[in-house]
C-alpha cells in the first residue's frame, strides 16, 4: 500500500507572496504602469505639498480658535482668494482633514499612545491656561468640561503630524519626478527603491509639535517623547487610509439593521487600496476633492494618455484614481519591504519561513483588495465586446455539415 502525504495548501495570493520573495514589487512592471505611477506621484507630490502647509498652518496659528473661518487661507486673506473659494477655484483642503480625522480615528502607533497620557494632558492643560489665562469664561467652562479643550489639541497633534507625514511624502514624490525626467527611473522597481530608500532616510525623524502663544511656547508634543516619521506616521497611516478607511456616504448603508458595516474597526476595509474607482465624482465620495485637485497639476504626457482613452477626459478622474491605486501599491510594496523582519531574499530557512508567514499576513488582507484589478492591462478603446472570429465560425458550420 503507497502512503500519500498531503501537500501544503498554497495560499490564494501566491503568486505575488513569490514575487515579494523575490524582489517584485505588487504592481507588473508595464511600462505603461510606470508612465501612469510617476505622472500620478508628480500631481499627487504637488496637492501633498499644499495639503502639509495647511496643516501645518492651522496647528501652529488655528490654536484653540473656535470658528476657524479663514483656516484654508493660510494667513493671506484677500477679497479675490475669497470669491475664488466660493467659486471652488482652490485646493480641496477639506480632504485634507478627511484623512486627519479618519487616521485619528484609527489611531494605532506612538503618537496615539502619547494623546492618552498623563504627560499630553498636563502639557495640554498648561496650554489652555496660557491660550485663556484672561478669559475666565473659559477657563470656567473647562472646569466643567476638562475633556472638551484637551480634544481640541489631540486633534491639533493630528493635524501637525499629519502636515510633517505628508512633508516628508511630497518632497519624495516630486524628487521621483525630477529623477523620471533625467532618465534615472525606467521600471517599477526603481519606483518601489526610491520610496523605499526615502523612507528609510526619514524613518528616524523626529515628529514634534509646539505653539506660540504670546511670547510663551508649548510643547505639546516634545522631541523627548520619541515619536518619529516611520512608526508613528507613516505606519498608521497606510493602517488607517491604505487599508482601513471610512464607509463613504452614498455607497454603504449606515442602518445597523442592514449589518454593511462592521462592528469591528479592525475589519473596514474601505481604504485606497479596495475603493473602487468607479465611483468618483458621486456625492458623498471624499477622494473625489483628491482627484479634483490632481487634474491641476497632471504632467502633459499623462494628460495625453488619459486624452487618448475611449471617453477622454468624461471620465478623468476615474481615469486618475485608477492611476494613484496603481501608484499606492508601489508605496505598500515600499512598506512591506522595508517591515519586513528579515531581508525578503534571504537564504536562510528561519528567516525564508518567518518572512513567509509575515508575506502570508499581508496577503490575508488583500484578498478582498483590487490586487487583481491593478494588475490587469488597462483597456483604453472604445469596444464593449471582443470581436468575433469568423474564421473560427466557419470550422464550427464545416463540422456541423
Amino acid at each position: 500500500m503507497t502512503s500519500t502525504t498531503s501537500q501544503p495548501t498554497l495560499h490564494p495570493l501566491e503568486e505575488y507572496i513569490q514575487r515579494l520573495q523575490t524582489g517584485d514589487a505588487l504592481l507588473s512592471d508595464y511600462p505603461e504602469n510606470v508612465v501612469e505611477v510617476v505622472g500620478i506621484l508628480k500631481s499627487y507630490g504637488v496637492v501633498l505639498d499644499a495639503y502639509s502647509r495647511n496643516l501645518i498652518y492651522i496647528a501652529d496659528n488655528q490654536f484653540l480658535v473656535f470658528f476657524p473661518f479663514f483656516k484654508y487661507f493660510n494667513g493671506e486673506f484677500t477679497l479675490s482668494k475669497l470669491i475664488q473659494h466660493w467659486g471652488h477655484d482652490r485646493i480641496n483642503y477639506e480632504y485634507a482633514e478627511y484623512c486627519m480625522k479618519a487616521m485619528m480615528w484609527h489611531g494605532g502607533g506612538g503618537l496615539d499612545a502619547y494623546l492618552d497620557s498623563p504627560e499630553f494632558k498636563q502639557r495640554a492643560n498648561q496650554a489652555i491656561q496660557g491660550r485663556f489665562k484672561n478669559n475666565p469664561l473659559i477657563l470656567g467652562l473647562n472646569k466643567l468640561f476638562p475633556d472638551f479643550l484637551t480634544e481640541q489639541i489631540r486633534q491639533l497633534c493630528y493635524y501637525s503630524a499629519l502636515g510633517q507625514f505628508w512633508r516628508v511624502m511630497s518632497d519624495m514624490f516630486i524628487e521621483l519626478s525630477d529623477r523620471y525626467d533625467r532618465g534615472e527611473i525606467q521600471s517599477i522597481l526603481q519606483v518601489v527603491e526610491h520610496i523605499l530608500n526615502g523612507l528609510v532616510a526619514d524613518a528616524s525623524k523626529p515628529i514634534t509639535y509646539s505653539v506660540k502663544l504670546r511670547d510663551c511656547v508649548y510643547e505639546i508634543i516634545p522631541e523627548s517623547v520619541g515619536l518619529t516619521f516611520l512608526m508613528d506616521t507613516a505606519v498608521p497611516y497606510v493602517e488607517a487610509i491604505f487599508f482601513r478607511g471610512t464607509p463613504f456616504q452614498g455607497v454603504v448603508s449606515y442602518n445597523a439593521q442592514v449589518h454593511q458595516i462592521p462592528t469591528d474597526q479592525k475589519e473596514f476595509t474601505y481604504g485606497a487600496l479596495y475603493a473602487d474607482p468607479l465611483p468618483i465624482g458621486g456625492s458623498g465620495i471624499p477622494p473625489t476633492q483628491l482627484m479634483q485637485d490632481m487634474i491641476h497639476y497632471l504632467p502633459d504626457y499623462l494628460h495625453d494618455i488619459y486624452r487618448s482613452s475611449c471617453r477622454g477626459e468624461d471620465d478623468l478622474r476615474v481615469q486618475i484614481c485608477q492611476s494613484f491605486q496603481k501608484s499606492m501599491y508601489c508605496v505598500t510594496t515600499a512598506a512591506i519591504q522595508g517591515l519586513a523582519p528579515y531581508p525578503l531574499d534571504s537564504t536562510e530557512p528561519q528567516q525564508q519561513q518567518a518572512n513567509y508567514a509575515y508575506l502570508e499576513g499581508w496577503m490575508d488582507r488583500f484578498l478582498t483588495s483590487r490586487l487583481l484589478e491593478v494588475n490587469q492591462p488597462t483597456s483604453r478603446s472604445c469596444r464593449l465586446f471582443q470581436e468575433r472570429s469568423t474564421h473560427g465560425t466557419e470550422s464550427v458550420f464545416c463540422q456541423d455539415l
